[in-house]
């Protein structure tokens, strides 16, 4: 039994399944395209919000030193996946490199994982655009009815029209091409980061000196909970992080992390790259840097243009140039919002269809789902089948209670991708690697470190319900991927059949 579980399928057996005519994606992105990916999924509404809230709530000023803490958080875990996907270059991101590296029931499971990940990923980033738009039509005169403006608005029934619209527009982006998407997403990138920069640009003329004293403010203890909504770090040790304070950079930076989540999603798209070992690592490594900046950037102009102590919760930076005179900056950051959550959720849903894709032409679900479309040779099947789904999800279910299962998930993946660096760097060191990690084994051991402290600063309500998700995985496993994956059925490609 544990051999077939862990039994691996070998790094030259997956790139040849992706020669197979009927199961091959079109390779078109460059490292531009990556990187724009990268830059998209990542800058969403938490540069405009997450930003401030952080600083009123954990480390003042500080934050700029959170993110910035961040960032070499997730760089860890980028450097292993540019190796990966530079030696793998295959769709399917974790779950590919884990079937290489760890074996087949690992690879599910991490294949489970980040099918969720997306899933709610996409579903409660359209939510967040659609509550974005909405409030520009209001500022226009025009209004929603409630029955079709989001579930929480409605007394019986509740479908949030635009949410699911925008999930079926881009699904038929996804089935026509890479390329296309590419295109768009480079268009809407170029406007969000140009929203950005004005923002940034426009607030450093309104920065007060006095505003950053004091840089890091005196620290705040806080008092251990006890309920399920507390981080599971309480429940098991009893210990609470302070605000503020050294340590409140830190608290900071296990919050404002989950604003990078997404470069993960670029990793997915190896398979569809011209040049994958080399620019693989290159949009990887390169929306991180771009992305952090930015990050580092707003946080010291936000913090600047008001005390952190009289920033707002919910809209701290459209709120701070309001209370310098500036309102019409509100609107402007409200249209920046909208226009970066759009790409934010196509690329979440592209990243989920090429993990499921992968997931099928190995076998473990239906071999239905791996045949790609013969004009546009995208795998418009599980496009079609996950963007209806995710569509419904999106108009009939409020999300924010499911939004912290991302989180665990793409830290999941991060703990999976660190360990299949190390084990495929002892089972295969004859492997061709375009892109080394450094110093290994000291840096995937660290962002192991990293990832597993910042997933149980979860709140242990979240692990709950990842451990239901991962028990219902074990069941669809046991039950079909076992006995059906390709290689419990001996079928695997002969290199004869690709030439």
């Amino acid at each position: 039994m544990s051999s077939t579980l862990f039994r691996t399928k070998k790094v030259e057996q997956s790139i040849l399944d992706t020669e197979e005519p009927e199961h091959a994606l079109k390779k078109s992105l460059s490292a531009l395209d990556l990187t724009v990916f990268g830059v998209g999924v990542i800058i969403g509404t938490g540069i405009f919000v997450l930003t401030g809230t952080v600083a009123k709530n954990n480390a003042g000023p500080a934050v700029a030193l959170a993110f910035v803490a961040a960032g070499v958080a997730c760089a860890l875990a980028a450097l292993c996946y540019a190796e990966f996907a530079s030696t793998v270059p295959v769709a399917g991101s974790a779950y590919t490199f884990s079937y290489a590296s760890l074996g087949e029931l690992p690879a599910w499971i991490i294949g489970w994982d980040l099918v969720l990940e997306f899933a709610l990923g996409t579903a409660v980033v359209a939510v967040g655009w659609s509550g974005y738009i909405q409030s520009l039509m209001d500022n226009a005169g025009w209004e929603m009815p409630a029955a079709l403006g989001s579930r929480e608005g409605a007394d019986v029934f509740g479908f949030d029209i635009l949410a699911a619209a925008l999930v079926l527009v881009l699904t038929g982006i996804l089935v026509l091409g890479m390329k296309l998407s590419a295109r768009i997403t480079s268009l809407v990138v170029a406007i969000k980061v140009t929203v950005v920069l004005v923002v940034i640009v426009a607030g450093a003329f309104l920065i007060k000196g006095a505003n950053y004293d004091p840089f890091i403010p005196k620290e705040k203890p806080v008092e251990a909970g006890s309920s399920l909504d507390s981080p599971l770090i309480q429940l098991m040790f009893g210990w609470a992080p302070s605000n503020f304070g050294v340590m409140g950079i830190f608290t900071a930076a296990s919050v404002v992390f989950f604003a990078f989540i997404g470069f993960d999603v670029v990793a997915t798209a190896a398979e569809e790259t011209r040049n994958p070992q080399r620019d693989m690592p290159r949009g990887i490594l390169g929306s991180l840097l771009i992305c952090t900046t930015l990050y580092v950037l707003v946080s010291i102009v936000v913090t600047g243009m008001q005390h952190y102590t009289r920033l707002s919760i919910d809209a701290p930076l459209a709120d701070a140039f309001k209370a310098t005179g500036h309102p019409w900056f509100a609107g402007f950051i409200s249209f920046g919002a909208a226009v970066g959550l759009t790409t934010v959720c196509m690329i979440l849903l592209l990243g989920q269809t090429r993990v499921f894709f992968a997931m099928s032409r190995d076998g473990l679900l239906p071999r239905f789902f791996s045949h790609v479309h013969p004009r546009f040779r995208t795998p418009h099947r599980p496009t079609i089948l996950l963007g209806v789904i995710i569509a419904i999800l999106a108009g009939f279910t409020p999300l924010t209670e499911l939004a912290a299962l991302v989180n665990i998930g793409t830290l999941f993946a991060f703990v999976v991708v660190a360990i299949g660096v190390l084990v495929l760097r002892r089972t295969r060191p004859d492997l061709h690697r375009a892109f080394r990690t450094p110093w290994v084994p000291v840096i995937p051991i660290v962002s192991v470190c990293a990832s597993l402290w910042l997933m149980i600063n979860l709140p242990a309500e979240t692990w709950v319900r990842f451990g239901i998700w991962m028990a219902a995985g074990f069941l669809v496993y046991f039950l079909y991927g076992r006995t059906h994956s390709r290689l419990a059925r001996g079928e695997a490609t002969k290199p004869e059949e690709t030439l």
